[in-house]
């Protein structure tokens, strides 16, 4: 018969499969600091799987939770005092965090660490409210329409593979997207492949992430202009355009590769610097371009099923803290259960964020007992059991209200032209000064 176990161990388990005491022991401590690097740890972590509502709830929640796991532990008895402490740590503890989870989302996706032969990470970003009192209208500011809270702006780089993050930052809500992005380039992998909306546009940002050596395929719309029969390349055909705005004239062409995706009545337009049909099919693309909707799930995710659409933190900077929390909970949350998911030969991109929800804040809430005789196995085990039920929509969503729902107009058809003869002069200049000697 198999030994039943408890959440006391079951949850300590769970969490040092990832995050191991090793991880935090090369930082030289005082004796008698309460509040140790794993302790912040983990504190900032169950406080953003508690369900309460507030910060000192979650904060006093968490604490009991700690305490029955580890009774020797001596922990603070504020939320203030675990806050201060945390400020003082965070900028080491986000790197080891953030280096310590992409290992681990390596070593756990198998085969599903590339897709259509690229490893793909989609980018997008998204608001979250804070409160609006005087030190967030003072430091956040307002994005957005008028009378709009103070807000963060998160950009995630989401690994479409697996379907967690890999890689995120954090600024006020009028941050720029694509600088986080640029900011993020170097820590993607080898022949990473960035997927993205037509937010992220610009002979800039093109230039970047070609110079950082990754890939690209993003979306453009009408606010993009390219050239054709620009004469810049031997292998040019009819997929074959140009990005070269004029006030880029002393900068040589960016030679990309246009894929349209038409599907009923909706036409997407895509470029990309892989321009060889076997290294990136047209049929490939749609599927990622189309993949490139799980990081908008991620997003809902944090806002509704963990309801941290909304911070709580009265400052811009402790409010920065609370979303790097929350981060870093949905990210380690999913890698407890999609390990096991890839393990049983499930896809892992069928995790379900609400179902893990429910099985750790059970466990949290059973901290130190014995599990119920009906329920055996650990909790990893468990958690690898949180997967989205199969089932099939009988109406479509269109038809529901959704009053917050934004209503954008989608991007349309980028402008094309036929080159000058006075650009295919400069475009031959280019290319002789380029060309091998």
């Amino acid at each position: 018969m198999k030994r039943k176990s408890s959440y006391r161990n079951d949850l300590p388990q769970a969490i040092r499969e990832f995050l191991p005491a090793q991880l935090f022991s090369h930082w030289r401590l005082m004796s008698g600091i309460l509040w140790t690097p794993q302790r912040i740890v983990w504190m900032g972590l169950l406080m953003c799987w508690s369900a309460e509502n507030t910060l000192t709830d979650r904060f006093d929640e968490v604490r009991g939770v700690l305490q029955s796991l580890f009774s020797h532990w001596r922990l603070g008895v504020s939320y203030t005092g675990w806050y201060e402490a945390q400020a003082r740590w965070l900028p080491r503890l986000q790197t080891t965090l953030a280096r310590r989870l992409r290992q681990q989302l390596q070593q756990r996706a198998g085969r599903y660490w590339t897709r259509e032969n690229w490893n793909a990470f989609a980018v997008d970003g998204s608001r979250f409210e804070c409160p609006r009192t005087t030190a967030n209208k003072a430091d956040l500011g307002c994005a957005g329409k008028v009378r709009t809270a103070p807000q963060l702006f998160l950009t995630t780089v989401w690994h479409m593979g697996v379907g967690l993050p890999w890689d995120f930052r954090i600024g006020p809500g009028t941050a720029s997207e694509r600088r986080h992005l640029e900011e993020m380039l170097t820590d993607l992998p080898a022949r990473a492949l960035v997927v993205a909306d037509a937010g992220f546009t610009g002979y800039d940002l093109y230039t970047r992430i070609l110079s950082a050596g990754r890939s690209f395929l993003l979306r453009v719309g009408s606010n993009v202009s390219l050239l054709k029969k620009l004469g810049m390349t031997a292998l040019e055909d009819k997929s074959t355009v140009y990005l070269w705005p004029d006030k880029k004239g002393n900068h040589p062409p960016l030679v990309l590769r246009l894929i349209v995706i038409r599907r009923k009545k909706k036409t997407v337009y895509l470029v990309t610097n892989e321009r060889e049909e076997k290294e990136l099919s047209q049929r490939s693309a749609m599927l990622l371009y189309e993949m490139r909707w799980g990081v908008e799930v991620f997003f809902r995710s944090c806002k509704q099923t963990l309801a941290r659409r909304t911070m709580r933190s009265r400052t811009a900077e402790s409010a920065h803290s609370e979303l790097t929390w929350s981060v870093f909970g949905v990210w380690l949350l999913g890698l407890m259960s999609i390990g096991g998911m890839i393990e049983q030969g499930r896809d892992p991109l069928r995790w379900s964020v609400a179902k893990a929800r429910q099985r750790v804040r059970r466990a949290m809430r059973q901290a130190g007992k014995a599990r119920p005789w009906g329920r055996q196995g650990t909790l990893l085990e468990e958690m690898a059991e949180a997967w989205q039920d199969n089932y099939v929509r009988r109406g479509s969503k269109k038809a529901r209200n959704w009053p917050r729902k934004k209503k954008e107009k989608p991007p349309g058809a980028p402008k094309i032209k036929v080159a000058t003869s006075q650009q295919r002069k400069s475009a031959k200049r280019f290319a002789a000064a380029m060309a091998p000697k």
